[in-house]
This record gives C-alpha cells, structure tokens and sequence, in this order.
C-alpha cells in the first residue's frame, strides 16, 4: 500500500506492505469561519472576563506565543488579537516569542511567522533565557527551584498567552500553563523543568494532564505569574483550527485538552515488530533534537527489541545551537549516555532530549530517513537510512512471515496506547 507520510513541508510517499495497520488522529474538520470562532471565544471565554474588558487603554500588553518549531497560527491569531484590542495604542503592546532555550528567531522567520503588517504593527520580541539580565525573580518552588520569567512579561499590566493544543511527551498536553513554563523562563529554571527525575517519572507521559510532574510544574511557575488571558486552539492535519479555547488559562485549557484527547488517543490490542512514524513534517521535523516525539510516541507500541522507523527531515540539522548535539555524540552507547544523564548532580540544557532518545533506544531500534548525512547519523546512535519502503521490507522479511508493522503517518498527533489510558 501507498502511504504519505508528514516529513518536511511537502510529505513523503512511501511503499508499505499491506498487512501494515495505518493509525491516524481522527482529523476533525476545520471550522469554517476561523476568525468568528476565535471573536466569539475572546468575547465570551471560559471562566474569564471578555478579553475587552480585561484590558484598559493605556495598559502596557504583553502577548505570549510559542516559537517556529510549533504550528500555533500566529499569523492568524495574532492580528485577530490585536484587533479585538484595538482601543490599545500599538506602541503598548509587546509580542514576546517563547523560545525556551531554543535559538531565536531571524527578521525572515517574524515575518514568516507573523506577516509583514503584524511585524510593522507591534514590537515582536525573542526571549533569551540565558540572559540572566531579561528575566525576573517571581518565586520559588515547592521543590526549591527558584523560578524566573521574562521581564516584559512580568511586567507588563496585562499578560495574555497563545497557542494550541497537542498530546505532549511529557506534559500530557501543550498549551496553557506550558506556554509560560518553559516558554519564558531562565534557562536554570528551564532545567530543572526537564531534569532526570522529572523525565524518568512514569507519569511524564502523553495525554497525562493532572498527574505529570513536568505538567505540576508548569502550573506552579505559572501561577506566580500568571496569564490574565488564554488563547488555544486545536488543529487538523493541514493546519486549520478546529476548536477554539479562550479565557481562564486553567479551565480553557482543560476543555481543550479534552476535545483534543478525543482526536488523537488510539488504544491498541498489541505491540508491533515494526512502527514506521513520523515528526508530524514541518515545523516539528526541524531538527533531531524535536524528534523524540515522534520515538517516544512510536516507543508506546514496539516490542522490546523491535524496531522503529523515523522519517524526520531535519533540515535544521541536529541542531548546531544547543548542548544536544554534543551531549548525544558524548557516549558510544545508549545506556552509558543514559548513565550520565542519571548520575546524581549530572544537569545541563538540553538533556531531556537526549535522555528520552536514549529511553527510546534502550526499548528498540531505530532508523532514520532525514537530510542528514550517514556520520551525523551514525553519531547520534540512530541508524541511517535512504528508503524507508526497502528499509521496512527487510526489517519484515528479518522478523519472519507473522511480523506486525504499524504506521503514525502523522507522528505524535497521534498517541496509540497499550491497557489503560492517562486522565485530562
């Protein structure tokens, strides 16, 4: 059978044996007036005052939005946002881009992300959580952490956050208190969100809202500064809205994660020999460091020993910036890199990354089809691969005449799980 896969921004055909079983998210329709969805959700929000009413002219405005390795359509809600805010003069309102400790990003990619007229109409700004200099103090975790948050955004006099909804490895779910924590935060604080413990923990799992540490967390940084107003929304697999979730960044959020669960979560009777998956294509197959998504999402129904197929492009390579290139090449197997990622004190950005991977890898194999030269490959444990049909027709014929191949053609926008399913 044909199968097209999401890789890079124009997707990937590929030839799979006919006993392989497709899972896909249930893609709901898209809504077909986007932008009177999204006023009606502004105005008549969840738990919240409509967003007019919260926000009073001359108030300085800080609105929060994920970064280019998300789908969040900023170039849609943003100016949407800034028109239901039109008695606030432009020159009060600041769009902060939360990049975690991801690179920030270039003139292009604003205005790719945001379109010309919104990067003339308002101040877009990057964060840099390793500059110390650019975040606030606001608290301390139960657990001791000291937390620190963007200063434009600590203070400003009103703060709204942006962004949609998906099933999140180890958050359960994207968007809400997440798009604050690790969004905005100094890059210590941003550690300890993803540190050894935190990742190795049962509960930081997909679609496990309530109970994942990482998810307790993002609610706690958040609070000690919180959203006054949240904008969601879900989205299908060619990247229109279909559902809309404003207000209270808690409780809209909850309904969104909700209706979202309902799309994505695929209970399975069995694990397969071989799992083909993807990134989810453009804008999260960017690099390698992104795609334990996809692995982790795959790693849910391999056998022990099986293996799993990535098609990931890659076009921004491992990636250059960042400690996760280094850290994956440091070790010449997966369970001396997991090693020292788990020894006591062991901390530095960027490990979660490398700690899921090598989760992964320690569970099965995996091969990938990317843009990545066969070394880079090679360096970072993974197998390379040039075809993923002749790859998956000799894994097969490896396995034996009852091998069992399953398929995510859109990566982690669908979670398949095995026995009971996590709770919103």
């Amino acid at each position: 059978m044909n199968v097209h896969l999401a890789y890079g921004r124009h997707g990937l055909d590929v030839e799979l044996p006919d006993s392989a079983l497709v899972i896909e998210p249930l893609d709901a329709p898209g809504l077909p007036d986007e932008r009177a969805a999204v006023e009606a959700g502004l105005r008549a929000p969840v738990a919240a005052q409509p967003l007019r009413e919260i926000v009073q002219d001359g108030e300085r405005v800080c609105i929060l939005t994920s970064d280019i390795t998300r789908a969040t359509p900023n170039e849609r809600l943003i100016p949407w946002i800034l028109d239901e805010l039109a008695h606030v003069a432009p020159e009060h309102v600041t769009v902060l881009i939360g990049l975690g400790s991801h690179r920030a990003q270039t003139e292009e990619e604003i205005v790719q992300m945001f379109g010309a007229q919104t990067a003339r109409r308002v101040h877009i700004v990057n964060h840099n959580a390793f500059d110390l200099a650019q975040t606030v103090a606001v608290g301390t975790t139960a657990e001791g952490q000291a937390a620190r948050l963007n200063r434009l955004w600590v203070e400003a006099d009103k703060r709204i956050v942006v962004g949609f909804i998906e099933p999140h490895l180890y958050a359960g779910f994207s968007g809400g208190a997440k798009g604050v924590m690790p969004a905005i935060a100094d890059i210590d604080t941003i550690t300890c969100f993803h540190n050894a413990r935190k990742v190795s923990d049962p509960a930081t799992t997909w679609l496990n809202l309530e109970g994942s540490p990482v998810q307790r967390m993002a609610r706690e940084v958040a609070a000690l500064c919180p959203p006054d107003f949240c904008v969601n929304v879900t989205l299908n697999r060619n990247k229109q809205i279909t559902g809309v979730f404003c207000g209270h960044y808690i409780e809209a959020h909850r309904r969104g994660c909700e209706f979202c669960r309902e799309t994505a979560a695929r209970p399975m009777p069995e694990r397969f020999d071989v799992v083909v998956t993807t990134n989810g294509g453009y804008p999260l197959d960017q690099n390698l460091y992104q795609s334990i998504k996809g692995l982790t999402a795959a790693m849910g129904i391999v056998k022990r020993g099986g293996t799993i197929v990535l098609a990931c492009e890659c076009s921004d390579g491992l990636p250059d910036h960042g400690n996760f290139k280094e850290l994956i090449r440091s070790r010449a197997t997966a369970h001396d890199l997991l090693q020292m990622i788990l020894t006591p004190g062991f901390k530095t950005f960027d490990q979660w990354s490398a700690q899921s991977m090598a989760q992964v890898l320690l569970h099965a194999k995996i091969q990938i089809k990317s843009l990545l030269d066969d070394g880079v490959v090679r360096s970072a444990l993974l197998e390379p691969i040039h075809d993923v049909g002749a790859a998956v027709a000799q894994l097969m014929s490896n396995a034996g005449p009852n091998a069992t191949i399953a398929v995510l053609p859109e990566g982690p926008y669908t979670v398949p799980f095995i026995g009971i399913e996590s709770t919103v």
